[in-house]
């Protein structure tokens, strides 16, 4: 990591390790106080610059929804979650909030997921009360006209935002799967930019199932004018229609997000490398499979299986997981989509060890 730019002060740079050295020995950790003192070191320049009070708010309130969220969540990390996005306005004799229900109901008590939404009325209190209260997570907005959470979320599981852009970032950092319903420019909002996030590697590939109930007409006006206007007319690809699939059928998306995880795991970058973490390993026709048929999405080598990098082992990010790295070429998102459907198709290596 680069040198941490000071406050161009030595007596304030040096208080603020103080107070770092201070704050660490409170709870015993010193694991990542590079990271902390430059956002001390940040606070105290943005003074220096003299930064109007309106924009010392919005980075005060900022930070703290985050950090509200992050303790919320930190507690049920292990846990996979799907985030369901949809309108407020649907009462409950809507086929889309029954359908909402349902699919919730399904994910939560028989897949043992758990639920996020935005905690408000319609598809939201639809998916937050057939998940249940002890499924539940509610990402609240503060509106003028709408700021009370349904009473399917419990108060411990529920977390406020003030700004949209905060409250976006914890539903797509705390996510492993994406359920949207009908519903009006919110929900539009929340679909461009989880599938702007996906398509330009900003966000790791997730399952995103569009639902709707059968007959309602929502979902298809829009697929035609993204593949009329947009695929047609050349401004995304044909494949980043395999970000996200369409279906009427709330069995057919449970299977759809729960089959995503049934051997891939998760990924992260290490230097320019893709790493994939899988739950069982591939076999060594199928890995040459792979290669065969995603060779495309390489900007050199091949996809290899590997062991724990030096830079997940320093992390212990999943070490004990069977891994497949490759130089992704970084634009075939849609591809790379499509490949893990493929390993999960693939029949497994031997079982990995079990982790801790």
């Amino acid at each position: 990591m680069e040198p941490i730019p000071g406050t161009g002060h030595p007596r304030l740079d040096e208080a603020i390790r103080t107070l770092i050295a201070g704050v660490t020995d409170l709870n015993g950790s010193r694991r990542d106080t590079d990271l902390l003192e430059e956002m001390l070191t940040t606070v105290v320049r943005l003074n220096a610059d003299g930064a109007d009070r309106g924009d010392l708010k919005l980075i005060n309130t900022s930070l703290r929804e985050m950090r509200n969220a992050f303790l919320l969540f930190s507690k049920y990390r292990a846990e996979r979650k799907v985030s369901v996005f949809g309108s407020a306005r649907f009462p409950e004799d809507d086929p889309n909030y029954r359908m909402a229900l349902s699919f919730a109901e399904e994910m939560a008590q028989r897949r043992d997921w758990m639920v996020v939404t935005g905690a408000g009325p319609g598809i939201m209190e639809a998916a937050n009360r057939g998940a249940g209260p002890g499924r539940s997570f509610g990402v609240n907005i503060r509106l003028p006209f709408e700021d009370a959470p349904n009473l399917f979320v419990e108060p411990d599981r529920l977390v406020d935002f003030n700004y949209f852009f905060t409250r976006k970032l914890i539903f797509v950092k705390e996510s492993h799967a994406f359920a949207l319903f009908p519903g009006g420019f919110g929900t539009l909002d929340e679909t461009f930019e989880l599938l702007t996030l996906t398509q330009t590697g900003k966000t790791s590939i997730h399952p995103i199932v569009l639902l709707e109930a059968p007959g309602t007409g929502y979902w298809q006006p829009w697929l035609d004018f993204v593949e009329t206007s947009l695929v047609g007319k050349g401004t995304i690809s044909a494949h980043d229609l395999n970000l996200f699939t369409y279906t009427t059928d709330p069995m057919a998306a449970a299977d759809e997000i729960s089959g995503f995880y049934t051997n891939y795991h998760s990924q992260r970058f290490v230097g320019d490398r893709l790493v994939l973490r899988l739950m069982r390993p591939l076999g060594v026709e199928d890995l040459a499979w792979l290669n065969d048929e995603f060779g495309d999405t390489l900007a050199s080598g091949s996809i290899e299986a590997i062991e724990a990098t030096e830079a997940e082992i320093a992390d212990d990010d999943h070490v004990e997981l069977p891994r497949l790295r490759l130089h992704f070429d970084r634009r075939s998102l849609g591809r790379l989509r499509y490949m893990v459907d493929a390993i999960n198709a693939l029949s497994p290596g031997e079982p990995a060890p079990a982790g801790d």
